[in-house]
């Protein structure tokens, strides 16, 4: 049996998202994209197949300003966090609800990765065993000043979290999120040799963007391994 992609839309809202669910899948993640991309981007769609490979399916779905912007034709800024928080949770709700009962995950790319973390510091993330950032936005480039900021609800989450950053990302090295989450419980890093924020790699590295997403997976599925019994 093949793995089965279906779009499907996220109540209350009417988000719309779609999910990839291999057979025999041992967990399921609703994924979230970073502000500039969304649901559709290649990244996401990629990340999304190679889960599911390693059993876990993927709910990738789009916060409302880019349904917005999907359906208009034209850019808009992202939502403000209180209505990306509550998409976050929407997400959540809708992949308990379309997994019947396997073990839940959260995951999202940049933006998407630390408007989970706030959801799950701000009320939580029911069922969720942890959360996985792909590429965490400690910064905006050239601006370290604001990490302590944008990391400050980090220690609130309650949540194992695995922070995947690549060691050119601009918006936070390994170094700097490796100073910020240290003493938080069940906080763990691993660095993504030569990727970029978008985990993009140079030529000269000899690595493709399929072989950083393949590396991506496999940290993050060892990693679950420890959360999800057997």
């Amino acid at each position: 049996m093949s793995t089965a992609e279906r779009e499907v839309q996220i109540p209350p809202d009417g988000l719309s998202a779609v999910l990839t669910m291999p057979p025999g899948a041992r967990a399921i993640m609703p994924l979230a994209h970073g502000a500039g991309a969304g649901k559709s981007h290649q990244f996401m769609a990629d990340l999304a197949g190679v889960l599911s490979d390693a059993g876990i399916a993927a709910l990738r779905y789009n916060f409302p300003y880019m349904d917005r912007a999907e359906s208009g034709g034209r850019r808009f800024p992202p939502d403000r966090p209180p209505v990306l928080v509550r998409a976050v949770r929407a997400a959540v709700a809708c992949a308990a609800e379309l997994s019947e009962g396997l073990p839940l995950l959260a995951g999202g790319k940049s933006l998407g990765g630390r408007m989970t973390t706030t959801a799950a510091a701000s009320g939580g993330l029911p069922g969720v065993r942890g959360i996985v950032l792909f590429g965490f936005p400690l910064h905006p480039p050239g601006r370290p000043e604001m990490a302590a900021r944008r990391a400050a609800h980090l220690p609130e989450t309650g949540l194992p979290m695995l922070f995947l950053q690549g060691s050119r990302d601009a918006l936070g090295k390994p170094h700097e999120v490796s100073r910020t989450i240290r003493g938080i419980r069940g906080a763990e890093l691993r660095e993504i040799e030569s990727a970029d924020h978008g985990f993009g790699v140079p030529k000269r590295s000899g690595r493709t963007k399929s072989d950083v997403i393949r590396e991506l997976v496999e940290i993050t599925a060892e990693w679950a391994g420890g959360l999800i019994p057997e």
